[in-house]
């Protein structure tokens, strides 16, 4: 009982672990004259995207005030990753 219950939990970490990263994209984000490309996984597209979007400004930015306003501008370039 114990082993079948183990197993069943086993399985619930993979399945999520996959599930978690279907969709990956590389984003292009150009901020104050520089530019930044990263890729991201993700359950969505949505958080993909935005999980790339994050990346790109962190490295751009220089507070956190230009990070929110570089969080607010739109991608560069948007592309998907073939999995």
């Amino acid at each position: 009982m114990i082993a079948i219950a183990a197993l069943i939990f086993i399985v619930i970490l993979i399945y999520s672990s996959v599930k978690q990263n279907e969709q990956t994209y590389e984003v292009c984000v150009d901020f104050k004259g520089s530019s930044h490309c990263a890729s991201a996984a993700g359950a969505t597209s949505d958080e993909a995207l935005r999980s790339a979007q994050q990346i790109d400004c962190e490295l751009l930015s220089h507070s956190r005030e230009e990070n929110m306003v570089c969080l607010d501008r739109a991608p560069a370039s948007i592309k998907k990753l073939a999995k």
